[in-house]
């Protein structure tokens, strides 16, 4: 879809240096050289997946132990810069040596607790489709990680309430017996997120990675859904905020920032990134940019479409076809 709307009159300039009066701010190089002229408590978001070494060939696969060594080093400069009251959110997934996971958001929660950060929530974010494994199950969700500075942070529930699955539900006693019990502006939605409304009720954030057919696919191995990031904006931060990326990409949460009237900050070392994330934030300005709207459901085949179909070879050789046709009742 494409984003035909853009919410501001005219595209602002994009600052290659961190200027405290810019709208948005684009810096080519390393994140510490870049945070260092970042102030004090000044950056209300900070949301990022930071580059890790699955072998991937923008990243240099290094030991798990090295690895979590540099990453201390930047968080404890982004807790610099995250203000009193800003949030943290650090999505990853696994890392994957000679066929065993480790989990990456257990082994970098110590390094925020030693930042004094504060854990609100571990989310899922639930995806369809990824990588087939052969000798474990396939990966099919990764974690974000949300932490605050301190007990006092921004929470806008009102913005990200999703419908109530039952809103005519009554008190059935006490004071306001026979009442409705909900929220007329919907309930608060959980830990595990499904970007649909109706997904929402189920608790799940089922948002679709991008793959070779999703509108906002680059060139980018690691291109997570400016979707993820928009929910994130709206429950964290306030109109007017500084939004960083300090691992940019292509820029998804700058955008997802820029969309809500937030101020939009990232770094990234790699310049074919840096060149598509300002192609991605000029072609929001001029309505052009192509992105899969927030609350967009899940595409669920029919049955009838040819690939959602049992190969005929398949029907008499795999025993898959016994357990699609295996009926069990329950009680």
């Amino acid at each position: 879809m494409m984003n035909n709307i853009p919410l501001f009159d005219r595209p602002k300039q994009i600052e290659n240096r961190f200027k405290a009066d810019a709208d948005i701010v684009l810096h080519h190089g390393d994140v510490k050289d870049f945070i260092a002229t970042v102030p004090n408590n000044s950056v209300s978001l900070i949301v990022t997946s930071p580059p890790y070494n699955l072998g991937k060939d923008y990243e240099a696969r290094v030991s798990i132990e090295s690895y979590l060594q540099t990453q201390a080093e930047i968080i404890k400069e982004l807790c610099r810069v995250l203000k009193n009251d800003g949030s943290l959110c650090w999505q990853v997934g696994n890392f994957v040596d000679n066929g065993e996971v480790f989990p990456l958001d257990i082994l970098y929660y110590n390094i925020f607790k030693q930042s004094n950060l504060f854990l609100r929530n571990r989310i899922i974010w639930r995806f369809g489709h990824g990588l087939h494994a052969s000798k474990r199950f396939s990966g099919r969700y990764e974690t974000i990680l949300w932490f605050t500075k301190s007990k006092d942070y921004v929470f806008n529930l009102d913005s990200v309430r999703v419908p109530s699955k039952y809103p005519g539900k009554l008190y059935y006693k006490g004071p306001n017996k026979g009442k409705p019990s909900g929220n007329p502006n919907g309930k608060n939605p959980s830990d595990i997120w499904e970007v649909v409304l109706k997904d929402w009720e189920e608790e799940v954030w089922d948002i679709p990675n991008v793959k070779s057919n999703h509108p906002e696919k680059t060139s980018h191995p690691c291109q997570y859904p400016v979707e993820l990031i928009e929910r994130c904006v709206l429950a964290l931060t306030n109109e007017g905020d500084w939004v960083f990326d300090p691992f940019a990409g292509v820029g998804s949460s700058m955008i997802a920032a820029i969309m809500h009237n937030r101020k939009a900050m990232g770094c990234e070392k790699e310049k074919e990134y840096v060149n598509a994330t300002r192609k991605r934030i000029e072609s929001y300005f001029n309505g052009t940019l192509k992105t899969r709207p927030l609350g967009t459901p899940v595409f669920v085949p029919t049955g009838r479409e040819k690939v959602s179909q049992i190969p005929d070879e398949w029907k008499t050789e795999l025993p898959q076809k016994r357990l699609l046709e295996k009926r069990r009742k329950y009680k």
